[in-house]
C-alpha cells in the first residue's frame, strides 16, 4: 500500500476509493456527508457509489463549481445542510472536488459544532498536490482569498490518479504550477524533473514526489511561524492577479494560471533582492512561459494589484510580505517589497 505519512493522518495513493470506503466503514461515525460540485457530483461520484453498493447512510451536499462561489453564504448553506440533516459530532464530511471544496468543505467542517471529522478525496491535480495537504481551510470575503479560516487537519487524503483523465488541460496545467513551485523553493532535482517531463497530464510519479516535498514542509510547520511560509512563493502577487481577474475578466485565470504570473514576478524580484543568478531566472521565465499561455496585465491596474496586496493575510505591520529565491531549489522568506519594486516585477511581466 502506497502512503505518506503526515502528521497525524495517512495520504493514500494506491486503492485509494477502497481504502475510503474501509476508513469510513471503520470510523463508528454515525453518518457521513459527501460535499461534491456539479462536475465531480457528475465525473467523480459514481466511482465512489459504486464501492459503497448498498451504503446508504450518507447525504449528498452539492455547490457550485469555482472559485466565486467559495463564499460565506455557500458556506452557511453547508451548515445548514449538515443541521437539517441531523449531523453530530461523530458524523463525517467527505470532501470530493477540487481546491474550492478542500478549502471550503475542510472549513465548515471544523466550525461545525466545534468542529467534525473531515477527508479530503481530491479530483483536480491542483487539490492533489496542494490544496488537500497540509490542514489549511478557508473561504473568501469581497474575493480575497482565503482570508478566513483555520488550521485543521484532515482525518486522511486519498488520491485517485484516474480523477485526473477527466479534467481539460487547463485544469492540468493550473495544477503544474504549484509543481513547478515545489522544485523552485525547495527541491533543484524536481524542477529539473519536471523540465523534462510531458506536464500535458504528470506521471504518478511526479504526483507522488510534489506531495512529499509539501508534506515535508507542513510537518516541519504546520501553522506557517517558519518554513512553511516557502510555499507562498508566487502567491502575494499571483493572488493579487488572481482575484483581479475574478472581479473583471469573464473567463477568469485559474488559480494556477495566476500563480504562474506571480512566479516569473516574483522570481524577478528575487534576482533584483535576494541574489537569484540572471541565468536561473531566464530559466524560469522560459519554462513557465513555455507552458502559460501570456496574459496581458495594464499599466492601469499596478495600483490595485498592490493595493490588493495589501490585504494578503501573509503581509506584517503592513507592509507586503514575499517568499523569495536565492537560487532554483534554495528560497528566503519574509522579504519585504515596496510598491515600487512590485509595480517593476508587473512591468517585467508585461514585457515579456
Amino acid at each position: 500500500m502506497k502512503t505518506i505519512q503526515s502528521d497525524n493522518y495517512l495520504i493514500f495513493f494506491e486503492n485509494s476509493i477502497a481504502e475510503l470506503v474501509n476508513f469510513i466503514k471503520n470510523g463508528n461515525y454515525s453518518r457521513f456527508f459527501i460535499l461534491t460540485d456539479e462536475n465531480t457530483g457528475a465525473h467523480c461520484l459514481p466511482a465512489i457509489k459504486a464501492e459503497l453498493g448498498d451504503d446508504d447512510n450518507y447525504d449528498l451536499i452539492e455547490v457550485p463549481a469555482g472559485e466565486e462561489n467559495k463564499d460565506i453564504d455557500y458556506c452557511i448553506g453547508i451548515w445548514r445542510t449538515l443541521i437539517d440533516f441531523a449531523a453530530d459530532r461523530k458524523s463525517l464530511v467527505v470532501n470530493l472536488g477540487g481546491g474550492v471544496i478542500s478549502d471550503m468543505g475542510g472549513f465548515a467542517a471544523s466550525t461545525y459544532k466545534r468542529g467534525i471529522d473531515f477527508v479530503h478525496v481530491p479530483t483536480t491535480l491542483l487539490s492533489q498536490v496542494d490544496a488537500s495537504v497540509g490542514g489549511k481551510t478557508g473561504i473568501d470575503i469581497n474575493s480575497i482569498k482565503n482570508i478566513i479560516g483555520t488550521f485543521t487537519q484532515p482525518k486522511a487524503v486519498f488520491i485517485n490518479y484516474d480523477f485526473l483523465k477527466t479534467l481539460p488541460a487547463r485544469q492540468i496545467l493550473s495544477g503544474t504550477a504549484e509543481m513547478l513551485k515545489h522544485g523552485l523553493i525547495v527541491d533543484a532535482a524536481y524542477w529539473d524533473r519536471l523540465k523534462a517531463s510531458d506536464l500535458s497530464l504528470p506521471d504518478e510519479e511526479l504526483i507522488y514526489w510534489s506531495v512529499e516535498i509539501k508534506n515535508k514542509v507542513v510537518i516541519e510547520d504546520p501553522t506557517e511561524k517558519g518554513i512553511r511560509k516557502a510555499l507562498n512563493f508566487g502567491h502575494t502577487v499571483g493572488h493579487a492577479v488572481e482575484t483581479n481577474s475574478l472581479i473583471n475578466d469573464g473567463d477568469p485565470l485559474t488559480h494556477g494560471e495566476a500563480i504562474a504570473i506571480g512566479m516569473i514576478c516574483e522570481a524577478y524580484l528575487s534576482y533584483k533582492k535576494t541574489g537569484l543568478k540572471k541565468e536561473e531566472l531566464d530559466e524560469i521565465v522560459e519554462v513557465i512561459s513555455g507552458l502559460y499561455p501570456k496574459y496581458q496585465l495594464k499599466t492601469a491596474d499596478f495600483v490595485t494589484l498592490c493595493e490588493i496586496m495589501l490585504k494578503d493575510k501573509k503581509n506584517q505591520n503592513g507592509k507586503i510580505n514575499c517568499t523569495l529565491l536565492q537560487s532554483i531549489g534554495k528560497c528566503t522568506l519574509d522579504n519585504i517589497c515596496t510598491d515600487a519594486e512590485l509595480c517593476e516585477s508587473l512591468a517585467f511581466y508585461a514585457a515579456l
